[in-house]
């Protein structure tokens, strides 16, 4: 296990700010000896961007008054999922994939792996998180960056043609207490943060590249683009 780095603790506080436990966390260096049992699970997600990275968090059990009685794997992963992000956003720009419950097995005991406890008030370790930073291989010193000409950009970009790519529109949002959530019934209303009639966004992998209006086509919704988001632009 490495030596914990400011970018390593950065995300574990931003993660243990989030987690929605009964009581508060805190950041605590982490003692194998208090760890979790090895035959544990937690939930991963695969963190790419300038800085790549693997976040780990286990807390099943720090959570589980929070999921109630629909304590499910499914379901923590995706109640765990803002801790994540929250954590992912420490990072940079980049894309975190779809989070899994996996084994832990010898995870925190890996030498590249950064691991902290989070800990109660009573000092007792509640979750914890672990993140093995991947530094993505550096341009060598000295080499200059050599634009393609238009017909090499093309020709490479054409090799991309056939790979599928997952959009998604998105009306709107809100926030709501996990105990809400499981609270939600058939006939609910949801309020969201836009106003009927705004454009919804397109997403492509969580990141705008456009928005548009909803229509209808032979009795299915689509979307009408109305206005395209540039890379600068875009979340």
């Amino acid at each position: 296990m490495t030596t914990a780095t400011a970018t390593g603790r950065a995300a574990a506080e931003q993660l243990a700010a989030v987690l929605p436990t009964a009581v508060s966390l805190v950041v605590s260096t982490f003692d194998p000896a208090q760890g979790p049992d090895a035959s544990a699970t937690a939930v991963r997600a695969h963190f790419v961007g300038s800085t790549s990275a693997d976040l780990w968090v286990i807390a099943h059990d720090a959570i589980a008054e929070a999921l109630g009685s629909a304590g499910e794997d499914a379901l923590a992963a995706d109640a765990l999922r803002p801790a994540l992000e929250a954590a992912a956003a420490t990072l940079g720009s980049g894309v975190l994939d779809t989070a899994e419950v996996v084994p832990i097995g010898d995870f925190l005991t890996d030498p590249d792996v950064e691991a902290f406890s989070l800990v109660g008030e009573d000092g007792a370790a509640r979750a914890w998180f672990a993140i093995r930073v991947r530094v993505n291989a550096p341009q060598p010193a000295g080499a200059a960056h050599v634009p393609l000409d238009a017909a090499a950009e093309r020709s490479r970009m054409r090799l991309l043609h056939d790979v599928e790519l997952v959009l998604t529109a998105e009306i709107g949002h809100t926030r709501l207490p996990m105990r809400h959530v499981l609270d939600l019934v058939p006939g609910t209303v949801l309020e969201l943060d836009r106003a009927a009639g705004s454009p919804a966004d397109v997403m492509v992998n969580g990141r705008l590249v456009a928005r548009g209006e909803v229509v209808v086509v032979d009795e299915d919704y689509g979307i009408r683009i109305t206005e395209i988001v540039s890379t600068e632009g875009g979340q």
